[in-house]
């Protein structure tokens, strides 16, 4: 990777349908491929040379992480915080990312570092491309029928038209290469009392932000135990 990049994770979240399958865990700290979801997304961005790590997760997976003597990597920016919704979540850590680029994962989405690092590339490809005028790239796959997706409608230019119903073939992965002026919309965002991140990246499309969409083979997003057991296989298989 040519450029340094910011890395942020997404993990404030209860994960309250996957609670029954986990024992009550919380999504952060249940185990795929032998580690936490959280030190797995951690590691991943480590490995695809991504630094500092910024990171928020809610009190209740803190105490836990503390009761089992659960470390970090010490380039690893922890911010605690019992956020409403997963907006707040990214706002909030958006007031400690430099300002850049920074490439982002929710905890719960499994995906490959290889396939993640080609991500990058070729989305920061794209983001050079004279005359592209891109503010990002999201990652995209091929919807599988798993419950609330955010479909993506994608123009011919590949960039993101807009999200959301009606349905499409294709949904968001779970990891995105950003600009951090798409914090200059927080103010508005929370004025106008949106809820979920989803509805921040709607908002900055109609605002102009242009965002390419770049597919990636394998991604599954953790949230019910049909899931879980997906992700699990899908580790044990291997890269393809």
């Amino acid at each position: 990777m040519d450029e340094r990049l910011s890395g942020a994770v997404l993990a404030a979240g209860h994960g309250q349908r996957l609670r029954d399958a986990t024992g009550g865990i919380p999504k952060p700290l249940v185990d795929i491929g032998g580690r936490p979801l959280l030190l797995r997304q951690i590691e991943i961005l480590g490995q695809i040379g991504v630094s500092p790590i910024h990171v928020i997760i809610n009190s209740e997976t803190y105490n836990l992480m503390l009761g089992r003597e659960l470390r970090l990597p010490g380039d690893v920016e922890l911010l605690i915080g019992d956020t409403a919704n997963s907006m707040e979540s990214l706002l909030r850590l958006g007031e400690r990312i430099a300002p850049g680029r920074f490439l982002m994962m929710t905890v719960d989405a499994v995906l490959f570092a290889a396939d993640i690092g080609r991500f990058v590339a070729k989305a920061t490809k794209l983001i050079a491309k004279p005359g592209s005028r891109l503010d990002g790239a999201l990652g995209v796959v091929q919807w599988r029928g798993d419950a609330g997706p955010l479909f993506v409608h994608i123009g011919a230019d590949r960039v993101i038209d807009r999200f959301g119903e009606p349905r499409t073939r294709t949904v968001t992965a779970g990891v995105y290469l950003l600009s951090t002026g798409v914090f200059t919309h927080a103010t508005e965002a929370r004025s106008r009392g949106l809820n979920a991140m989803r509805r921040f990246l709607a908002m900055l499309v109609d605002r102009g932000f242009r965002f390419a969409a770049v597919e990636i083979t394998r991604a599954i997003d953790v949230d019910t135990a049909a899931d879980l057991t997906e992700a699990r296989e899908m580790i044990v298989r291997g890269p393809e």
